[in-house]
């Protein structure tokens, strides 16, 4: 576990779009949550379910070795990731990327900021994918 100041340090060298090669170390629960990854920061990486695609054996194994690009990191203590590879990647990523995270593709490069909290667009979609699995 890190301390703040070396999470704030850490996060002060992370850019959205970064790439970094990751292990796959945790799938909890397939379809429902996200991945864990270790990329060797000495903080968790994580891939939210939104990210990732629907059918959940699309989802990168535990052991898989891929690249992960930076997709936020805020007070949790943890790198938000998406994989850099499509084929892990939810079928309608640029559709959700152009309602939800809009400036995506200019961000890149910058410096990450607080995202603050999750909005109720974000988890709207998530909702309606876990309302489908129960059915």
């Amino acid at each position: 576990m890190v301390t703040d100041a070396e999470w704030e340090r850490i996060r002060g060298d992370l850019r959205f779009g970064q790439v970094f090669r990751g292990t796959v170390v945790k799938v909890p629960r397939p379809g429902a949550i996200g991945i864990f990854v270790d990329i060797g920061l000495g903080v968790g990486g994580f891939v939210d379910v939104l990210l990732l695609p629907e059918q959940a054996e699309r989802w990168p194994a535990e052991g898989t070795v891929t690249d992960f690009e930076v997709w936020w990191a805020d007070s949790r203590l943890q790198v938000r990731l998406k994989p850099s590879n499509p084929q892990y990647l939810r079928t309608d990523f640029a559709d959700f990327t152009a309602r939800v995270r809009p400036g995506w593709p200019s961000g890149i490069g910058q410096p990450v900021r607080d995202g603050g909290p999750v909005t109720s667009e974000e988890l709207g979609p998530l909702l309606d994918r876990q309302k489908r699995r129960e059915m």
